[in-house]
């Protein structure tokens, strides 16, 4: 799929350089379009570097996390409530057990570890699994969670606007953290409702409802505030979260006799490997899309859209985040690679850049967790994965613009 989008990219910018030039009568297109490779070539690696420090400083700590039993404990708490939601998976069956594990490492944040999680939970999802070419309700419903992208911890945006020069990194934590919230149960709710799965048993409610109490605390905090004021709280309750979960890693980590030092400086060594490896996936996305903009493609595109938009009497604004929110349920590096394309052509603190980040952090890229969780089992008959899937994507999509609206109107 991601080789067809970038191929697509670059052919999509031939024939309007094609077009400027002869209609337009645009002799300076290829210029730019050219310059535009080196330029985003260049912020690539720009980028890639300038996040080895935030990177070390977050793996430091969530290998601490790991080691002091942080994961364990959610997985702990929340078991019962997959036991309710996969009644067809014994209780005691090391399912239930790998479903859990990684969830916990998606709600943390930890990507390196969540993506072996799953793909361990999906093989063991397989063992029971009737007929081993179809997708079974456990494994769809399981594959659609970590397609709403349930985080908790959305510490990779963080990195890159603090790394683009963001005032206040965490100023979008709030806005994510509902917005994530959104995807997640409008996931669950599609799911159950094909399923038939009983929402109301006394089990599920107890998590729905208390999760439900502490989203409508957050609300009561911030309901009746102005934009400027939201955008105050959001960042006073984000960064209080960040320490209080920074030191909770710290004390656990000594309470279990865990070495915190040398735990962080093991995790932090991993941080500049991973900033090296995203380089070429940077370069390969960042430039086509600044191809993309230079030959007209994307305004030509986004105008379009915004003639729509201002048709049926909407606001705009949020259409120069709409990159990132069309390429999210394709790769997750092409939508990075908006987001980054955004924030450098609006400014990391501008409107539509923070709508883009909240997208990013409350939506995940469906069809490639599809290909690669199932494809891992040898699924090719997904049934209602996908739609399932696309409809967390977009209820999310449509809370992060909301979302952004009010907090950064």
């Amino acid at each position: 799929m991601l080789n067809y989008i970038w191929l697509g990219f670059f052919l999509a910018a031939f024939l309007s350089c094609i077009y400027q030039f002869f209609v337009r009568d645009n002799n300076g297109i290829f210029a730019q379009v050219v310059q535009a490779t080196f330029d985003m070539a260049s912020l690539s690696v720009e980028i890639a570097l300038g996040l080895v420090g935030v990177l070390c400083l977050w793996l430091g700590f969530f290998t601490i996390a790991e080691r002091a039993g942080f994961v364990e404990l959610l997985t702990k708490a929340f078991r019962p409530l997959f036991k309710k939601l996969m009644p067809e998976v014994p209780s005691n069956h090391p399912a239930i057990g790998s479903v859990t594990m990684n969830m916990a490492a998606n709600m943390l944040g930890l990507d390196n570890a969540a993506t072996p999680l799953g793909l361990k939970a999906m093989q063991d999802l397989q063992e029971l699994n009737p007929n081993k070419a179809i997708a079974s309700n456990a494994q769809i419903l399981f594959l659609v969670l970590n397609t709403s992208s349930v985080t908790l911890l959305p510490v990779t945006i963080f990195l890159f606007r603090a790394q683009q020069g963001s005032v206040d990194p965490t100023a979008v934590f709030i806005p994510i953290l509902l917005a994530t919230c959104c995807s997640t149960l409008a996931g669950l709710l599609i799911v159950a409702f094909i399923q038939r799965l009983n929402l109301f048993n006394k089990t599920v409610l107890f998590y729905l409802l208390g999760f439900g109490a502490l989203i409508g605390l957050l609300l009561a905090f911030l309901l009746g505030e102005s934009s400027v004021s939201l955008a105050e709280r959001s960042s006073l309750l984000g960064n209080l979260l960040l320490l209080l979960i920074i030191i909770t890693f710290l004390v656990m980590g000594f309470l279990r006799k865990v070495n915190v030092y040398d735990a962080f400086i093991d995790g932090a060594k991993q941080g500049f490997d991973v900033a090296l490896k995203i380089i070429p996936y940077l370069v390969a996305m960042l430039v086509a899309i600044g191809v993309l903009r230079a030959s007209m493609v994307l305004d030509i595109v986004l105008k379009s859209i915004e003639k729509v938009v201002i048709a049926l009497g909407l606001n705009p604004d949020f259409i120069a985040a709409l990159p990132t929110a069309l390429m999210r349920p394709f790769s997750g590096s092409g939508a990075r690679a908006m987001l980054l394309e955004t924030m450098n052509n609006y400014g990391v603190d501008s409107f539509a850049a923070n709508v883009a980040a909240i997208v990013q952090g409350s939506t995940e890229t469906t069809f490639y967790v599809l290909a690669v969780y199932f494809g891992s089992v040898g699924i090719n008959r997904v049934r209602h994965a996908i739609g399932c899937g696309l409809f967390a994507d977009l209820a999310g999509i449509i809370a992060a613009i909301t979302l952004g609206y009010w907090f950064f109107a």
